[in-house]
């Protein structure tokens, strides 16, 4: 049997997350979190704790299904908690854990950014389609 001395063991463990293999954990992560229904429940839920009906509404767009599959993934991932209580009728909220929070601030920040340069983005993409009409 090989010894594998620390330093291997370390670069082992390095490439076994490295987000450009196609396999890694962290890129798959990855996926989930540039979801664009992953982003926006987050940052609904960066005020606090809100029952489904909340975020549906805060949440343009987005359908039965696809809040119901967001919210449950996000659960799964650890970065949602849902809370169900006892009542008539049924009151479930859902609340971001301390690592759902953890995220905020790059969330917050992609959101901002976002919003401040879609003019920018949106004239790109005029450009773009303009050359591409015009090209052979």
């Amino acid at each position: 049997m090989a010894t594998v001395t620390a330093a291997e063991r370390r670069a082992e463990a390095k490439r076994a997350y490295d987000a450009y293999v196609a396999a890694c954990p962290s890129r798959k992560l990855l996926d989930t979190l540039s979801d664009k229904w992953v982003s926006l429940v987050l940052n609904a839920l960066a005020d606090g704790s809100k029952r489904y009906s909340d975020l549906a509404r805060t949440i343009a767009g987005v359908s039965q299904k696809m809040l119901t599959q967001t919210l449950r993934g996000l659960e799964r991932d650890g970065l949602v908690t849902r809370t169900v209580t006892a009542a008539v009728p049924v009151r479930v909220d859902y609340r971001l854990t301390s690592l759902g929070e953890s995220l905020l601030p790059l969330m917050a920040a992609i959101k901002q950014w976002a919003e401040s340069h879609i003019e920018d983005v949106e004239a790109a993409r005029l450009r773009y389609d303009a050359d591409s009409e015009n090209s052979p």
